[in-house]
């Protein structure tokens, strides 16, 4: 199931993507309240953007903007509106998402498409671990996406590995819909109730929320730890509620794999100017065929690279790879460039570390300062010095340890209000 425009010449495709922009933009001029407005400040001629590299003539669009005037970037009456979901915003209260029907069609297309790409089929039966309630739009995408394609759903929820277990044993998914981190709390179980894991129908998890790939696409030492006990296959994948759309690995797993029918991204530097090929830089999407909230070069925050050459699956489109970090979450520690991802991964190979927190603070001189909250069997000094000096191995610098209890540290990782673990606490002023 891959879609014919997947497999054009990257000419062809930005040509259909200079259509579909057109298309975008006179819509957004249209109906759009937040764009007509900057449309109208900046003296935009939304006919003079003929293409994607015209889209620099337009400012971008920040999170910030999406939370302050939330309501004006709806296109359509409310009475459309047939699905509600929210996302965290960066001023603190959550923005609202509404969905129209045409919206949910795009959802299930998209998410179909994605699961078809890491090779799921019409047919298979896949566990959904990831709450479809609480107004998150992911669980809700992955049930339409897998009903579209004609698989199975079990669905599950977030948590309880003996209730995941009895569920696996039960219906024989070929593949869950996961956080990786919670796979390890599977094999646990697993060992404790002598649960043959490698002999379960299992055979590939797509993963959510959670790094599973170094730059170099080699696996993660929270990918590790997974594969090396469990022989399963895990397709990492990127999306978010203000794209409606997702990237995902396919066999090759090289990164995310984009659906230029619905999606155009730009990779942008510190002062939202194109990053040269394949530089890092902040993923700046706008989307395609949205009807309720439709996004003109909104800024994600995530730093990523762009991959252009072909992929050995046969799809010509561009790939995302793994996240680098966030840009509101870059750390500045005595001289290094930091972020979490990198610091998790690390954490990950200590297996005596059962869970984690890093929290960043600012300190009396106006700089970032690091602690690390572990819950861990180990808590001699020779163990908790071995965490900084691997750390100063790997990153140059040695944050501070602190020791705390596993049923304290489980409330902030897996607080309800989230479909994600929280490892990571930004206390900074």
């Amino acid at each position: 199931m891959i879609p014919a425009i997947e497999k054009l010449s990257s000419e062809e495709i930005a040509r259909f993507q200079n259509e579909k922009l057109q298309e975008t933009l006179v819509y957004l001029s249209q109906k759009s309240p937040y764009y007509k407005n900057l449309f109208s400040k900046e003296n935009i001629d939304v006919s003079e953007i003929k293409t994607i590299s015209d889209l620099q003539k337009i400012p971008t669009t920040s999170k910030d903007a999406l939370q302050k005037y939330n309501d004006d970037f709806f296109c359509v009456p409310m009475h459309e509106i047939v699905d509600y979901a929210t996302t965290s915003g960066t001023l603190g209260d959550p923005v609202t998402f509404g969905l129209t029907d045409k919206d949910l069609d795009r959802l299930a297309y998209n998410e179909a498409i994605s699961f078809a790409c890491a090779g799921i089929q019409k047919g298979d039966v896949v566990q959904l671990m990831t709450t479809l309630d609480r107004r998150f739009m992911a669980g809700l995408a992955y049930f339409l996406g897998l009903r579209k394609l004609g698989a199975g759903v079990i669905r599950v929820g977030a948590g309880i590995p003996e209730l995941q277990w009895d569920s696996i044993l039960k219906y024989k998914p070929k593949y869950l819909i996961a956080v990786p981190s919670f796979l390890l709390k599977l094999i646990e179980y697993a060992e404790q109730k002598g649960i043959d894991y490698n002999a379960s129908s299992v055979k590939g998890v797509i993963c959510i929320g959670e790094t599973l790939r170094n730059q170099d696409f080699s696996s993660s030492l929270l990918a590790e730890k997974v594969t090396n006990k469990w022989n399963i296959n895990l397709h990492s994948t990127y999306a978010s509620t203000e794209m409606s759309t997702a990237f995902t690995e396919c066999e090759f797993f090289h990164g995310g794999h984009q659906h230029p029918e619905l999606i155009i991204t730009e990779i942008l530097d510190d002062n939202d100017l194109p990053v040269i090929d394949g530089g890092s830089g902040e993923l700046t999407i706008t989307t395609l065929g949205v009807e309720a909230i439709p996004l003109l070069r909104f800024k994600t925050g995530d730093i990523v690279k762009i991959h252009t050459e072909t992929c050995a699956c046969g799809r010509n489109t561009p790939r995302v790879g793994p996240v680098l970090g966030r840009k509101q979450q870059m750390i500045k520690y005595k001289g290094t460039t930091l972020y979490p991802p990198v610091m998790h991964d690390l954490l990950a190979s200590f297996d005596e570390i059962q869970q984690h927190v890093i929290e960043i603070t600012t300190n009396s001189f106006g700089t970032d300062e690091i602690v690390l909250k572990v819950a861990t069997t180990n808590t001699s000094k020779e163990f908790l010095d071995s965490i900084k000096d691997h750390f100063r191995a790997k990153l140059r610098v040695a944050p501070n340890v602190e020791v705390v209890s596993l049923d304290v540290i489980n409330k902030i990782v897996f607080t309800p209000m989230s479909r994600k673990p929280i490892r990571f606490i930004d206390l900074r002023k």
